[in-house]
Parts: C-alpha cells; structure tokens; sequence
C-alpha cells in the first residue's frame, strides 16, 4: 500500500463509513451526496486492496470485513491524535465563546454538585454556552467520550473506568431520613427499629435491594422496602407524604432539611468519593479545563485534598 495516495477526507470518511456502517447515514454527517461517499469508498478499496465493507446478511446496512476491523482503531486513534495536534489553543473566553458542554451523572450527584455548576455557568458565561446533563451509561462511557459525544463524567470514584483520568471532588456518608413530626418521633433508630420500618428506595429496575441491604446482611439483619422509585429526588415527594424512611447521601437529604429530620444510622455504613472522569484527548484543551475548574470550585468546600489518576 502506498500510503502517499491516501488523502486526510479520504480517511475522515472511511473512519464515519466504519462508525456508521450505513452509506446513507455516514454522507449526511459527513455532508457529502451518497453517490460522492461512494465514489470515496470505491477509492478505499483500492487504496487497501480490500472490499472494507460489504453488503450485510441481514439485509440493511454493511458489515466490515477483517481487514477493516483491523484497521478501524487505529485509524480513529491516529485522527483524534491529529485533531488535538492542530487544534488553536487560544484562551477560553466564557462570555464570547460557542461551546456545547455534555456532562454524564444521575440526579443524585446533579442535585449534590451538578445544580451549584450550572448556576456559576449560567452567572458567568455568555449565551454562547449551554449546558446538557445526561443520564450515564457506564458500559459505553469511554468510548463516548473518546467520540466527543460526552464532556465530562460525574460518578462514584470506583466506577470511572481506568482508561479515564480523574479526580476526587468531595467524599459523603449517607443518613437516615424521615419527614417532620414522624409518629416514630425524633429520636435516631435502633437496628430493630430500623429493619421495621417502611423504606423507600431508588432502583431504575424496581429492585428490592441496594448495598444498604448488604450491610444489613453483614449484621444478620433484613429490612422492609416498601417502595421503590427511579430517581432520587422523588424519595423526598415520598417521605413528606408517608411514613415511609429512606437511607441516602446527606447532602442530598440536606437539599429538602425544611421538611425532613436527618439523623444518625444504627449501623456503620462507609461513606462514598464523588469524583469526576474525562478522557485523556480533553486534558489540555482550554474550554475542558475551565469546565472541571467549575466542578473543583463547586465541591471546594467540602472535598479533601485534590487527586488527579492518569490513565495507565
């Protein structure tokens, strides 16, 4: 093969060919007519002496040959590595600056941080910057953000996958919870009172069980869940109008303290790192930076002394 041949849009639209697996699709992102993609695509083949894609058995769609599969991490690599390299480092500008940032956590961890960021961003930056919170999905998280499709990542510090970097924004324990004037009364439960209980709990799934009832196990102890919802910030609509009692981070609890009691659990429960995870090609780049400092100078108050992980 002689790479000379081999022209950057030529490899830009093998790399978007191989994403999507579909001519149709990958023309439109790559804004050229289907019949101009074809045309790359049969000069591709050339290139490598390889169909790269074929028809797919099932009818819709192409499939990749081996040699394409081969090819494809590489190839992706090599223009990400390209981007970065040319990439204009000049100052970030918040006020003047066009820029969409997409940040991946749950409601938990957006009431805790995320709500504190949005609202420094919203006081500093001009109208060119907005802001997406997503729900994350662990399973794909580092291969979208390689892609750009996800910013940052904003989880527990032992799920950030290791190919990521990180760092440890604040650490948390968890609470008992019940609403004010409980018929229970004020008083901290005891394990037996505990385990009676009603509680409420978060499970996208409908499961009846968490790591709480792990620790309960440890003690030789089951409690009652009785209902279960699937975000966060619902358990507190559920406490203010039931008995029901729920065992979650405490500066999330701390967001509804007007209505509810927070007191101390009747067993050791370990407290939790919050941390946030970008990948590495965003290390550098000025508008990422100034981002991660908006979620170091939201969690300052409470955080310990900075961590940062570089990937191995």
């Amino acid at each position: 093969m002689d790479i000379r041949r081999a022209d950057l849009p030529l490899l830009i639209s093998l790399d978007v060919l191989l994403e999507e697996l579909n001519v149709t699709r990958a023309a439109r992102r790559l804004n050229v007519s289907q019949p101009a993609l074809s045309a790359q695509l049969g000069r591709l083949r050339e290139l490598f002496k390889d169909p790269l894609l074929v028809p797919s058995e099932a009818g819709r769609g192409m499939a990749p040959t081996p040699r394409a599969l081969e090819l494809q991490p590489a190839l992706h690599q090599a223009l990400l590595d390209l981007q970065s390299a040319v990439v204009n480092r000049v100052e970030f500008n918040p006020r003047e600056a066009q820029h969409h940032f997409t940040i991946a956590l749950n409601d938990n961890f957006f009431t805790i941080i995320g709500l504190a960021v949005a609202r420094e961003i919203l006081e500093l930056a001009g109208p060119g910057i907005r802001l997406s919170f997503v729900a994350p999905n662990e399973e794909n998280l580092t291969y979208r953000m390689e892609r750009g499709e996800i910013d940052l990542y904003i989880g527990i510090s032992t799920k950030i996958p290791e190919a990521l970097k990180s760092r440890l924004l604040l650490t948390d324990e968890f609470c008992f919870a019940q609403r004010k004037e409980h018929p229970r009364g004020r008083e901290a439960p005891t394990l037996e009172d505990y385990c009676q209980l009603n509680h409420v709990m978060v499970s996208q799934g409908g499961r009846l069980h968490s790591a709480i009832d792990d620790v309960l196990a440890r003690h030789g102890k089951v409690r009652r869940v009785a209902v279960t919802v699937p975000n966060y910030n619902q358990v507190a609509l559920v406490l203010a109008d039931t008995d029901c009692v729920a065992t979650l981070p405490r500066r999330l609890l701390q967001r509804y303290a007007s209505g509810l009691e927070l007191l101390p659990l009747p067993f050791p429960m370990p407290p939790f790192d919050l941390a946030m995870g970008w990948h590495a090609r965003a290390q550098h780049d000025p508008a990422h930076q100034w981002l991660r400092e908006r979620f170091v100078r939201a969690a300052t108050p409470h955080r310990a002394p900075a961590q940062e992980r570089v990937p191995s």
